[in-house]
């Protein structure tokens, strides 16, 4: 069945695919601002403060220029931040590919880690990710990077995006449910180490968890005095593992 004019006109929004007219200098534009400065500094204000305390008043007083100056260089509060969650995805490193005889597992681990330290870095990343096309240039960088890597797998080319699906949102999970526990510690003044501590020492107490933290390695970890950092870096290396593991053995048909 066609679709209606009206569902046929609606198209996703994104400040990559619409075209803004060339700038013109005028009088009342602040000399030395231009979009890169703005958009460095709404990530310096992510970073520092959320991103339920942004606004671009607040923006605008971090650059020392009104609010209708930064409108100069973008439409809405939205592509700002479309543009900000692009320029870190900038950060993520991507594997050298000029050489032919790389191992593609380790290729695919550092994309892994890349994408894991951008969302540990940026925690207020992981919710935008999910609300805008990411389409913009460093993004889509990193899209074609997983591809032509998981490509050198030897998966099935139907598996491929459903490969890709199960590692990275294994990722995504893993980092941001980190960066929610490190930000909660951060607001209360409280080490990592500390918060997994008390949270053991809590549920101790507690008999209807005896079981689980008598199978717990992490709490056997934790009583040991050890570094909880060290801990989950761990854990994410070897789930790390065994995706790839996963990917491989369902290459080789033994995982069908």
């Amino acid at each position: 069945m066609a679709a209606t004019d009206e569902r046929a006109g609606k198209r996703p929004n994104s400040v990559w695919l619409t075209e803004r007219p060339p700038l013109k200098r005028k009088a009342e534009q602040p000399a030395g601002l231009d979009l890169d400065k703005i958009v460095a500094a709404t990530v310096r204000l992510l970073d520092a403060e959320g991103l339920s305390k942004f606004s671009m008043r607040r923006l605008a007083a971090e650059l020392g220029v009104t609010a209708m100056s930064v409108y100069w260089y973008v439409d809405t509060k939205d592509d700002l931040l479309e543009l900000a969650v692009d320029a870190v995805a900038g950060e993520m490193v991507l594997p050298d590919e000029s050489d032919a005889d790389a191992d593609w597992r380790d290729q695919l681990r550092t994309l892994a880690v890349g994408y894991r330290d951008m969302l540990l870095g940026h925690p207020w990343a992981a919710r935008l990710l999910g609300e805008f096309l990411n389409i913009g240039p460093h993004s889509t960088a990193f899209s074609n990077a997983t591809q032509r890597v998981m490509r050198r797998s030897g998966l099935a080319a139907d598996r491929v995006s459903g490969a890709l699906a199960s590692l990275f949102h294994f990722v995504y999970g893993f980092s941001t449910i980190r960066a929610t526990h490190e930000a909660r510690c951060r607001v209360v003044g409280m080490s990592l180490d500390d918060y997994f501590e008390q949270v053991v020492a809590t549920l101790s107490d507690r008999p209807e968890f005896a079981e689980m933290l008598e199978t717990s390695t992490r709490a056997d970890h934790v009583r040991q005095g050890r570094s909880a950092v060290e801990m989950l870096d761990r854990d994410f290396a070897f789930a790390l593992d065994l995706q790839i593991a996963g990917i491989e053995a369902m290459r080789d048909g033994t995982g069908a």
